[in-house]
Parts: structure tokens; sequence; C-alpha cells
């Protein structure tokens, strides 16, 4: 723990992401996809395919449903990021940061499904998916750039959060990626502390919630 962290000044910056809902980026993504009146008439009477957004508001729920999960922890010493935009049009979905430790959250809805989650890959209804790894690198970009925009090491742990899952199977061996249902997210964090003191807390948040602190990772 840095012996000369200072409580944050929270004054607005021109690049603050704190004001960014969940799923920022997948609403825009929507939008994009979404035609207006005029081309959804042409594209009726021209029979073109209609625009696959079903995916995508169901990512958008997701992210939704597990930002309201996390709000309750915010009133319990954590503060909470979400929709932090990376460089190559990917995002962080939710940023948990708090007495417990600094985590990067990636929300994967699959309502119903059977979950197995191991140490480099996880299944969906037996489908193999490349959650673990994608995890693990998110918390290492973001364990860097927060690193940089603070100027002492700040460690990141990866966190994946299954919406509505009917099971989730986690193997023992792995230590380094965390995997969760969405509603038990408060109970998994509310009693987690002894990684930073309420100081740091707000240093890092401060340095989190900086669009530019993000632009390099």
């Amino acid at each position: 723990t840095p012996a000369n962290a200072e409580p944050a000044d929270l004054t607005t910056y021109p690049d603050d992401l704190a004001g960014n809902p969940p799923g920022l980026a997948i609403h825009t993504k929507i939008a994009e996809l979404t035609p207006g009146f005029w081309r959804a008439l042409a594209n009726r009477l021209l029979r073109r395919p209609r625009p696959e957004t079903e995916s995508w508001r169901k990512g958008l729920a997701g992210e939704q449903l597990v930002a309201a999960e996390l709000e309750p922890l915010t009133t319990r010493s954590w503060r909470v990021l979400h929709s932090i935009p990376l460089p190559r049009d990917v995002d962080i979905d939710h940023l948990l940061i708090g007495p417990g430790g600094v985590f990067t959250l990636n929300t994967k809805n699959h309502r119903g499904a059977r979950i197995w989650v191991g140490d480099r890959a996880a299944t969906v209804n037996g489908q193999p998916y490349r959650y673990v790894n994608k995890s693990r690198n998110e918390a290492k970009r973001a364990a860097v750039a927060l690193s940089d925009a603070c100027g002492f090491p700040v460690a990141v742990a990866g966190v994946l959060v299954f919406v509505e899952a009917d099971t989730l199977t986690v193997e023992p061996s792995l230590k380094d990626v965390y995997a969760t249902h969405h509603d038990l997210i408060a109970e998994a964090f509310e009693g987690a502390t002894g990684v930073w003191q309420p100081a740091d807390v707000e240093t890092i948040y401060a340095a989190a919630r900086r669009g530019h602190t993000w632009h390099g990772a």
C-alpha cells in the first residue's frame, strides 16, 4: 500500500468515465444496427434481412443486471465504473475498486445454460469459449494502465460474471480468474478487505475514471 496515497479530488474531469452507463458500447452498436423509419420501410419492401441485434440486446441486458447487483457495494466503501473504453474497439464491462482489491468484470449472458470454467477455457452447454484467457488478459491490461497512472503497483484480477446460468462449475485449479453467478456478486465482495485503505481506493478510482488513463492499455 502506498504510504503517500491521498484521498482523490473527485472534481469532474473533461474525460470523466464515471457517468458511463452499463453497456454503453453495446447500446451504441445497437443504435448503429437499427435502421431509421425510412430505411426500415425500404428494407421491408425490398425484403432485405433485418439487422441482427438480438444478441447485442441480450448482452446489454446482462450488463445492466450486473450493474444493478454491483450498486449496493458502493455504500460499502467500493467504487464502480462501467463501460471503460480500451484501444481496438473493446471495453471493460465493469471495474470494481475497493478494500478487497481491484477487479475487471466481464459479463456473459447465458440464460439457462450449463457453464464450466477451467484454467484456460470455458464451455457453455459443451461449446468452448476463450472467456478465461480474455478475462486474464483484460485484467493484465488494466493493471498496467492503473499502475502507470497511480505511480504504484495496482494488482487487478479478472472476474467472469454469468447471468442467469442454470449451473456453474469452476475448476479448483483456477486461481487467477474468478467466476460467479450475477446474483452472488454483492455477497462475494461485500466482506472482502485487507488490500487497500480508503484513501488508496479513492486514488485508484480517480485514475480509473479518467479516460486518458486507458488510451495506451
